[in-house]
């Protein structure tokens, strides 16, 4: 089922955070700036949470000032980088795992930067801070150049693999590079997973191709706050 969604939630994306001399593609944001963002948070009495928590708080109603905080490609600095400052705050996030390169490095961004991608062990580490750890295929690849059965191997394997390092249901998606055609979204919500996130909205835009915020090494406190309102501007309310 597509169409526009009543509400949208906030959701916040991230890759890495770490120190860095060159992000040509943007997606690093430096430790000192993201305990700054998560700081802004906690002050504007707002609460980073994983995409599993969000939706067990709508369930019950008690989602009122919770963001979403997604991690897409499972670095390794979400292990050293990212969680220690989460826990600090009492927050959450989900990351997104590539399953089939566990321990190995980002090998789809070409030339750009090497980063470590976190292991099985790192994968369990995180899981037991209280994270929630979600699938971004096996092989971080564009789905909509994938025939049918690459397809389902690419969201059926994933899961399968991450299920198996961590003991427990992996019920969360994200689309690689944040695309999301109406044969990918129908083939995510047949393979079981209650919930998957894109980037943008689209004609898609629902529970199986949630719109994101991205946020980057720029984003200070102004910047933080005209994301938040046009967030709101764009879906009328958040739910």
């Amino acid at each position: 089922m597509t169409g526009q969604p009543e509400a949208m939630p906030y959701i916040l994306m991230y890759h890495s955070v770490q120190e860095y001399g060159s992000d040509p593609l943007l997606i690093t944001v430096s430790p000192r700036r993201f305990a700054a963002q998560m700081a802004w948070l906690r002050r504007r009495g707002l609460r980073g949470v994983s995409m599993r928590d969000l939706f067990t708080a709508e369930a019950s109603g008690q989602a009122r000032g919770l963001v979403g905080l997604t991690f897409d490609d499972g670095y390794t600095d979400f292990a050293t980088e990212v969680v220690p400052v989460l826990v600090r705050y009492g927050f959450t996030a989900t990351v997104f795992a590539v399953a089939g390169h566990l321990g190995g490095h980002n090998v789809w961004d070409g030339d750009g930067p090497r980063k470590t991608l976190m292991t099985a062990d790192e994968l369990r580490q995180v899981s037991r801070a209280g994270m929630e750890v979600a699938s971004h295929t096996v092989n971080h690849m564009f789905l909509e150049m994938a025939d049918d059965t690459e397809l389902d191997l690419e969201l059926k394997e994933s899961r399968a693999i991450l299920e198996d390092v961590l003991d427990r249901d992996v019920t969360g998606f994200a689309y690689p590079y944040g695309l999301a055609g109406a044969r990918e979204v129908d083939a995510v919500r047949a393979a079981g997973y209650s919930y998957a996130c894109a980037i943008w909205r689209s004609q898609h835009s629902g529970r199986h191709a949630l719109a994101r915020t991205y946020i980057g090494d720029g984003d200070g406190p102004l910047r933080l706050r005209v994301k938040r309102a046009r967030h709101h501007l764009r879906w009328g309310r958040t739910r």
